[in-house]
């Protein structure tokens, strides 16, 4: 049995994310064919998440040998490490991530706990487990000239890997908001590419 932690990062209402139609998708499907697999869901917006505190940095990111889980930020850590998959589903913002998901990137990259640091440079601890990202946009970012401009995906991607995360796989809906687009179709089709992809996940 695997452990998935479903990590959502959109400020819409219940019902109005476009990213969630496509990643709740991919999570109903992907319980059919793993019936017996627990799945945690941590909507980072009803989590509370926030910025690292000030005057906090050194015990967050060198914690003190017998911290526990019951910590109110490294708690996010040591819940991302018992984690076997990973499923994120955010829309691409300014270029980039949400500033929460950054905000819940920097609770769970922790010396220590997710990665190490070791004579040749740091070490992921978080090896031999998967990912899928889910994101909407609203322009075509992958393709140029815009593909280029794209940070949220790649930084994710890249982050992901310095955890040890290599197998890494992209679920797009692009051009949400160009005129003329028929977004409905779009959002099917990266429906069923999500179904697709979760029965092999």
């Amino acid at each position: 049995m695997s452990k998935i932690l479903y990590i959502k990062a959109d400020a819409k209402l219940e019902g109005q994310s476009r990213t969630f139609k496509i990643s709740d998708s991919f999570i109903e499907e992907y319980k059919k064919i793993n019936p017996n697999d627990e799945i945690i869901t941590l909507d980072l917006y009803e989590e509370g998440i926030s910025f690292l505190p000030k005057g906090e940095l050194d015990d967050l990111h060198r914690p003190k040998e017998g911290t526990g889980r019951d910590h109110p930020i490294l708690k996010y850590a040591f819940q991302f490490l018992e984690a076997d998959k990973y499923i994120i589903a955010e829309p691409l913002w300014n270029l980039s991530i949400p500033a929460i998901l950054k905000a819940y990137i920097d609770y769970i990259t922790v010396t220590g706990i997710t990665f190490k640091y070791t004579a040749s440079g740091p070490v992921g601890l978080c090896a031999g487990k998967k990912a899928v990202n889910i994101v909407s946009r609203g322009g075509n970012y992958t393709t140029e000239p815009y593909a280029s401009f794209e940070m949220g995906d790649r930084y994710l991607r890249t982050i992901f890997g310095f955890l040890g995360i290599t197998d890494f796989t992209t679920i797009s809906a692009e051009g949400l908001d160009v005129i003329g687009n028929d977004v409905d179709a779009i959002i099917q089709k990266a429906i069923i590419e999500a179904k697709e992809k979760a029965n092999k996940f």
